[in-house]
């Protein structure tokens, strides 16, 4: 009897970001219909969560819970330190495990948010350096990537990306990052997004309503000594957004894309206290995508927001934090309905919303068209993993 083929999935999952759990669901959805004999486990940041949502079982990425968190003191500093090599050898005893270790989607390869290169980067170095010295293969699909400023953190990034054995990016730019990191991209391909691959979930849609999906934002890697500042400024300029549609009688629904985000909504919530402003309670991408298609309109910050709006057809404007949100935009037909949230012109705003409105007919006949295709791209994609890893006499 020929034993199941061994999948392992890898990344930061179960730890409060809503699109990066998504990615995986997308993965883990494929996974199950197309081979289902295969036995699945899990490395992830949050395990327990991970195990009971998805009854899989999991491995903690890390062996010092405290690994993502501020060192507080030389007490923490040492166990951050010991952790660091006894995740050596935690990472190769689980990657030995396994036939196939996969990394769905997400920013892995990206340093666009503040970053060190000894947290989530090293434990993907750790992945890939283990599956080269057990003979693990592991693939990197959908991947999010960018160059990144800082010397260390770019030689982790580029050697954890040499040395898997399977690349792909979730658009062209991340291809073009990897590059320009050294980084051999010849054999490499670029498909969507993973979470396109989720179903679009629906529910009736509220007349005149708008979502917007707010974020946490403190800047990039580069902006440290200004963080406050550049909170404080977005959160500003997201209320009196808020506020003026809700002036103008509109209700209002609130998105987060990760557990961080609920301090913006409670602040904007407190802010403006009106009948017509609610929070969406969301926990994963799904219900998301679900509470989102009640409203006709998005303005949104996390590329993940945006994403599913754009996945359900919404005349959506992006208030992005990296390129990749413009990438995104672009490709599904909205490219002139972006602003960065570093620096949002908060009149500019309010002018690209009205034409947003008036055209939202257009906009979504054409986004819909695009949403589709990238779904038909993603089955091209998991059919390339099939034949490649998981050949389909294995189920």
């Amino acid at each position: 009897m020929t034993s199941p083929v061994r999948i392992g999935l890898f990344g930061l999952l179960g730890s409060g970001n809503l699109g990066n759990d998504g990615s995986f669901e997308a993965v883990l959805g494929y996974l199950r219909t197309e081979h289902p004999g295969a036995a699945l486990s899990v490395m992830c940041g949050g395990p327990e969560i991970v195990a009971s949502r998805y009854g899989l079982e999991t491995t903690a990425l890390n062996w010092y819970e405290g690994e993502y968190r501020t060192a507080s003191g030389p007490l923490s500093i040492a166990a951050k330190g010991f952790g660091k090599l006894v995740d050596i050898f935690r990472t190769v005893a689980w990657v030995r495990r396994q036939d196939v270790v996969i990394v769905p989607g997400m920013g892995v390869l990206e340093s666009t948010l503040p970053l060190r290169p000894w947290g989530f980067p090293y434990a993907l170095l750790l992945l890939s350096m283990s599956g080269r010295l057990v003979g693990t293969k592991v693939a990197l699909v959908s991947v999010g990537a960018s160059v990144s400023t800082h010397r260390v953190t770019r030689s982790v990034i580029g050697w954890a990306a040499r040395l898997a054995t399977f690349r792909s990016y979730r658009d062209e730019p991340s291809r073009d990052a990897m590059r320009a990191m050294g980084v051999d991209v010849a054999d490499d391909r670029v498909y969507p997004d993973l979470a396109f691959a989720l179903p679009a979930l629906s529910e009736p849609v509220l007349p005149r309503s708008v979502g917007v999906g707010v974020m946490a934002y403190h800047g990039g890697n580069d902006d440290r000594h200004r963080a406050a500042e550049i909170y404080e400024s977005y959160v500003d300029k997201m209320t009196r957004f808020v506020a003026g549609l809700i002036a103008d009688g509109r209700p209002v629904r609130l998105f987060i894309g990760d557990r961080a985000d609920a301090q913006v909504v409670d602040e904007i919530m407190r802010e403006l206290e009106s009948p017509l402003l609610a929070a969406a309670e969301t926990a994963t991408l799904d219900e998301v995508m679900r509470a989102m298609s009640a409203v006709e309109t998005v303005v949104a910050t996390r590329y993940h927001n945006v994403l599913c709006a754009l996945k359900l057809a919404k005349p959506t404007l992006s208030i992005g934090y990296a390129r990749k949100n413009e990438v995104l935009m672009t490709t599904l037909g909205l490219g002139e309905f972006c602003q960065s949230a570093k620096e949002i012109d908060f009149d500019a705003l309010v002018r690209q919303f009205a034409e947003l409105e008036s055209r939202a007919g257009e906009l979504t006949e054409i986004v819909a068209k695009r949403s589709a295709e990238q779904a038909r791209l993603l089955d091209e994609q998991f059919a390339a993993l099939s034949a490649a890893f998981l050949p389909m006499g294995v189920r």
